[in-house]
């Protein structure tokens, strides 16, 4: 979730061929386009076979406990691997151009856990009665989907998602260099796939207890995520990032000079 495509300077290694990387990096890919398809469906009930109120209930504290770990599973994996100790340290298990791609296919396939197993808590907290209110929430809602994918594509999409590295150099398996973007939503907040994400989450036309549960674990997860993201950031990219940082964290109107 963040707007650096690589880290750490370039490493020769041996590659398999071209199409074996090819395959994997395309694999992870559309594991993680289709796991965020089926988390827009998940939250707003739309489409999937099961969404955050439907399924077999469960005890209200067998929920809470479930549901709580497989957050703080998905997010203790996605933290640990983003981190760049830990990738120095797996990457001399792995190869330094599957990380990504690995990176991405364990989000995805933790979060698809998440929607398996989730434990559904239906009682409603809120509801918008008014279908002008609630087509407007469901709107803001879209829009944060809109802002994760478009700063996404804008940071550009084959290389922060690793395609790119999958097939630059086979033979020699050099890295491109760290890369600092700030296109069009990152110059109003620093962290705006985050925003975006945070968006999504709150902006409920109906909010369950469940749906409530997971939003308000999930933003925890994300301010401490940021935090160390940040910390790794602007390690690597100091006086840019400290500009960078003059924004607010998820929400801010100014505008980078």
């Amino acid at each position: 979730m963040t707007e650096t495509q690589a880290i750490g300077p370039p490493i020769p290694e041996s590659r398999p061929p071209r199409f074996t990387v090819f395959l994997f990096d395309g694999v992870a890919y559309l594991t993680l386009l289709f796991t965020v398809l089926y988390a827009v469906g998940f939250l707003s009930d739309f489409v999937v076979p099961k969404a955050i109120d439907t399924g077999a209930e469960s005890g209200i504290f067998e929920a809470i406990i479930v549901n709580l770990a497989l957050i703080s599973l998905f997010a203790l994996q996605h933290s640990a691997i983003a981190r760049r100790s830990f990738k120095h340290w797996w990457t001399q298990f792995i190869p330094r151009f599957a990380d990504r791609s690995i990176h991405m296919l364990c989000a995805s396939l933790a979060l698809l856990l998440l929607f398996w197993q989730w434990r559904p808590m239906p009682a409603v907290i809120w509801h918008a009665h008014e279908p002008e209110m609630a087509m407007a929430i469901a709107t803001l809602s879209f829009m944060g989907w809109v802002i994760v994918v478009t700063n996404t594509v804008l940071v550009n999409h084959l290389e922060l998602f690793q395609l790119h590295q999958g097939t630059n150099n086979p033979v020699r398996g050099e890295m491109p260099a760290p890369a600092f973007r700030t296109p069009l939503f990152a110059r109003l907040v620093r962290h705006p796939i985050y925003s975006g994400f945070t968006i999504a989450l709150w902006a409920a036309p109906t909010m369950s207890v469940g749906h409530l549960l997971l939003a308000a674990a999930t933003t925890v997860c994300i301010l401490i995520g940021i935090m160390l993201e940040e910390c790794d950031l602007a390690g690597m990219f100091s006086g840019e990032y400290r500009r960078h940082r003059e924004h607010g964290l998820l929400l801010s109107w100014r505008r980078l000079n």
